[in-house]
């Protein structure tokens, strides 16, 4: 599904009617800062979990098994 010019041209005729000329370049910024500030807290998300499956890689965690008198398990 696709939007085609016509409803383009509606939609944009809309929002110029809710909005006002005015307004519309400062939500245009508004919507620009939010989207950067999105982008920002993706790529920070995705280095921490890099870092965190490298650190797992680095040192496996050691097996215990469940008979083991050190560490009875329920």
């Amino acid at each position: 599904m696709s939007l085609g010019v016509q409803e383009i041209v509606l939609i944009i005729i809309v929002i110029l009617l809710l909005f006002g000329g005015k307004r519309i370049p400062e939500l245009a910024r508004a919507l620009g800062r939010a989207t950067f500030e999105f982008k920002k807290a993706k790529e920070a998300i995705k280095k921490e979990t890099e870092a965190l499956e490298a650190e797992a890689k680095e040192k496996p965690t050691e097996y215990q098994p469940k008979d083991d008198p050190k560490n009875p398990q329920v």
